[in-house]
């Protein structure tokens, strides 16, 4: 039998973490939930709680069923670890926190998902940490945002909603230069179109409730640590080299080496925080995962098709997409996302808002909500709702307008999902 390393991803998809029931024979994952598990006698507990026996406390923590999630998260990514959160918003949290005292600093990209940007806008200052918002596109902005007290460079694979595809390797080099780690928001890509950690990056989080999951059906995060960043090369990180008197004055890079951020992320972030996954939602999100590769294919082949169909409709202005030559991070595409840009994207109606909403509103299939990575096709106007706390200024810089539409192309026949697109782009020329 293969190690797992050595296994494809969509072996890993279906077996990575978890071997049958040894008690029942159960094939599929058993849901645990539980709340707390019962230790074997009072030694083994004593051990648990001291690091030097693995064993499952409280869910909050640890869970069996989220750690198979976790651990095959971790086996597609070819990382050392994950933690299952609450939603893709707890995850970023988690990492932030973990890493970035009051009175330091983040840079991140300035096209973010619109909840991301307003946590590191308005929320996160709160509590004295602050952000600078920069073009990745332009390296020596970045290389100019970073100061003594930056920790952490952010941004996201593919941005959201205008699909910037990020250098992760150029911004990883910069980062690492300054002795700072790098974190991917991988949603948009997953672990079947891109491995952000081949290309540099430190850490990664996905939001579960998307395309890992592909049914719509519940929230979830995932906090993913690559182990390749080097904590205690410098002073920055002492949550990790130092020790820590929460937690038995533990050194963190000295008692989990390369798993130190993910661990300390674990038993202070998770702990203290609470921001955990529900074992049920861990369960119904490994379902949805089992079958990403042959989802993730399909969703770029329709997504492909849909494209070409706007790039020719005239009450289309323009369409970005990656694959387009049009786009400005089109060649980088062709390089580091072989596979495909994957199923979200946006394009530019002719007739501006009133189009858009005409669009929307006259569309049967794609549903008009907020979320993407759905089985089933999914619409929105951002700067109208998931991006509607930006002002015009940080719009324009994200690429987001008035007559900007989001689409998620979703897994229905790609013939009906052309006719639902038609039927609203006829009623947007009305109003143009």
């Amino acid at each position: 039998m293969k190690k797992p390393q050595d296994l494809k991803p969509d072996t890993l998809s279906l077996h990575a973490g978890q071997r049958p029931d040894k008690e029942h024979g159960a094939r599929a994952t058993p849901i645990y939930q539980s709340s707390s598990f019962v230790f074997k006698d009072t030694e083994s507990a004593a051990g648990i709680f001291n690091v030097e026996r693995t064993g499952h406390v409280y869910s909050r923590i640890t869970n069996p069923t989220n750690a198979v999630l976790e651990e095959r998260i971790s086996a597609l990514e070819g990382a050392v670890g994950s933690i299952a959160t609450s939603s893709g918003q707890a995850a970023l949290h988690l990492a932030i926190a973990t890493i970035v005292d009051t009175g330091q600093h983040v840079v991140a990209s300035n096209c973010l998902y619109g909840g991301s940007h307003n946590l590191l806008e308005y929320t996160l200052p709160r509590f004295g940490i602050e952000t600078s918002f920069v073009d990745f596109r332009d390296l020596d902005a970045v290389k100019d945002a970073i100061k003594g007290n930056t920790r952490l460079v952010f941004g996201e694979t593919l941005g959201n909603p205008g699909l910037d595809v990020m250098d992760i390797q150029q911004i990883s080099d910069l980062a690492h230069d300054n002795g700072i780690p790098l974190l991917v928001d991988s949603t948009f890509t997953t672990p079947h179109l891109m491995k952000p950690i081949n290309y540099g990056a430190d850490l990664i989080f996905h939001s579960a409730t998307k395309f890992l999951s592909g049914h719509g059906v519940v929230i979830g995060g995932l906090l993913v640590d690559s182990g390749n960043f080097i904590w205690d090369q410098n002073d920055n990180f002492p949550q990790l080299s130092k020790p820590y008197k929460g937690f038995h004055d533990m050194v963190f890079t000295e008692e989990f080496g390369p798993a130190a951020f993910i661990n300390r992320a674990r038993k202070e972030g998770a702990r203290d925080f609470g921001a955990c996954m529900s074992p049920h939602t861990a369960f119904l999100i490994l379902q949805g995962v089992e079958t990403l590769g042959l989802r993730m294919d399909r969703h770029v082949l329709a997504t492909r098709e849909i494209v070409n169909f706007l790039s020719q409709h005239k009450a289309v202005s323009s369409v970005s997409y990656p694959e387009l030559e049009s786009h400005p991070d089109h060649e980088l595409a062709k390089k580091i996302l072989p596979n495909g840009c994957g199923a979200v994207f946006t394009f530019e109606l002719k007739g501006g808002k009133k189009a858009g909403q005409n669009f929307i509103e006259h569309l049967n299939i794609f549903s008009h909500l907020a979320n993407v990575g759905d089985s089933k096709s999914l619409v929105i106007h951002p700067s109208s709702t998931t991006h509607h706390r930006m002002d015009k200024d940080a719009l324009k810089k994200a690429g987001i307008s008035e007559g900007t539409v989001r689409l998620s192309v979703g897994l229905e026949d790609i013939e009906d999902l052309k006719d639902d697109l038609d039927t609203g782009l006829k009623s947007a020329l009305k109003t143009s």
